[in-house]
């Protein structure tokens, strides 16, 4: 959450923020009314409480009348205490859930509106020509099919829509991507780690996940967990509630595992394909790091990102996401967009955003600087989502033959292949007319 210190020394700070990220700034004032109520109601509880400590120290010095009549007063006493407590319990529970709406406070040149207003801020590479070549563009769905890569069908016959198995060479493709982004990352200083994938509410809610975006998670009553969208949550809960060595900062880990969205809302979109899913594999990179050297870590972040794509070898953009579409953790976000050669057009692929303190203070996360102990800064960036560079490498690198060119960082990944090419004869063979049926109700 943010400092609630900057109501009272700069309310107008979070206005501006409130603004660019397209909500109400009237909760700023709402908040301060808030605030000034829950002060009070802390001073009353604690003049009144210390008026009865006070009697209580009288209390054995006296006798007689004197004696009773400091009972009786330290009695009356106790009861306004009791409701002095209970009102500043209450106004600071209000305060408490109401601070808990608003967002990172937002960079004041981050761009501002929404999804047409991101910002190009460099561009890498050139989309292949392939009517120059000679080659009609085919979408990953049919690449995938003719390999015997990507099983549509079965997955909605198994799990429905939005759903999908990785056969063959797209098994492969995965394991070599996780293997390489990995790698990449351990040689630039992370740590390994496989988190759970199922974390309890208050992880969930440290990490912002359970304000704006709570339609889009999966939670299980029964036990009262929640399965992660991505790696951030339990990797940013992993230093929860404790105070760490700054001299050890900044701390950068790279998690794997599952993530799962409900993609609610998205009814009707990407319908085709693995471009959006229910559930896909991902390398997650994490740090936590000195609040003044978390814009630094960000462009850090980010050159890792870049790095990885320029292995895949295909055209991207990096982007910088307007106010208005920022996640309620992030106070900057930069997405990279490869080109999608089925579509026409650059598609997201990776994310990394920078989220200041906001994390760290609603998961109690701290370290002992010189000057004290405060949160630390929290960042995270997608290094890899499979599904969607699965795609990207199936389109882009596509080959007149119907096989698809292996980028050379892959290939030690790949048994050194320099093409993917469709199984031999006896491999599984496609779905057929009713599962194709099946998986089209499905959706």
């Amino acid at each position: 959450m943010i400092d609630a210190r900057l109501l009272r020394t700069d309310p107008d700070r979070i206005r501006r923020s409130q603004r660019r990220r397209g909500e109400s700034a009237e909760l700023v004032d709402k908040l301060i009314g808030v605030d000034e109520s829950r002060r009070q109601a802390i001073a009353t509880f604690e003049s009144a409480r210390a008026e009865q400590k006070e009697l209580g120290k009288q209390i054995p010095k006296t006798q007689g009348e004197q004696k009773q009549a400091l009972l009786a007063k330290t009695k009356q006493l106790a009861e306004q205490v009791k409701a002095a407590d209970a009102a500043a319990k209450e106004a600071e529970s209000t305060f408490s859930e109401l601070l808990k709406g608003v967002g990172n406070i937002v960079f004041d040149d981050v761009p501002e509106g929404g999804e047409d207003d991101y910002v190009i801020r460099e561009t890498h590479g050139t989309p292949r020509d392939f009517e120059a070549e000679g080659i009609t563009v085919r979408d990953h769905l049919d690449l995938g099919e003719a390999l015997g890569a990507i099983d549509v069908q079965r997955g909605a016959k198994v799990s429905g829509a939005r759903f999908y198995y990785l056969t063959g060479v797209g098994a492969e493709l995965e394991l070599a991507l996780i293997n390489l982004a990995m790698s990449t990352a351990l040689s630039n200083g992370f740590t390994a780690i496989i988190p759970p994938a199922l974390v309890k509410p208050p992880a969930m809610e440290g990490t912002g996940f359970l304000g704006q975006a709570a339609d889009d998670v999966y939670r299980l009553e029964a036990d009262d967990l929640y399965l992660v969208g991505t790696a951030e949550v339990p990797l940013a809960a992993y230093h929860s509630d404790e105070i760490l060595d700054a001299a050890k900062l900044p701390l950068r880990y790279v998690g794997y595992s599952p993530s799962y969205r409900r993609e609610a809302g998205s009814y009707g979109k990407d319908t085709r394909g693995i471009f959006r899913v229910h559930w896909f594999d991902k390398v997650e990179m994490f740090s936590y790091c000195a609040p003044e050297d978390a814009e630094a870590e960000h462009l850090r972040l980010l050159e890792w990102e870049k790095e990885f794509i320029n292995k895949l070898e295909l055209p991207f953009q990096v982007l910088e996401l307007a106010g208005g579409d920022l996640g309620l953790s992030a106070a900057r976000k930069y997405d990279c967009y490869t080109w999608f050669p089925s579509q026409q057009r650059f598609r997201e692929i990776t994310s990394t955003s920078n989220c200041t303190q906001f994390q760290a203070r609603r998961l109690n996360i701290r370290a002992r600087f010189e000057d004290g102990t405060a949160p630390v800064a929290t960042l995270n960036g997608t290094l890899v989502a499979v599904p969607r560079v699965i795609i990207a490498l199936l389109e882009n690198h596509q080959q007149a033959d119907g096989s698809i060119y292996v980028p050379e960082a892959l290939r030690p990944f790949l048994g050194g292949r320099e093409r993917l090419t469709a199984p031999a004869a006896g491999a599984t063979p496609p779905a057929d007319a009713d599962s194709h049926r099946a998986a089209d109700a499905a959706r």
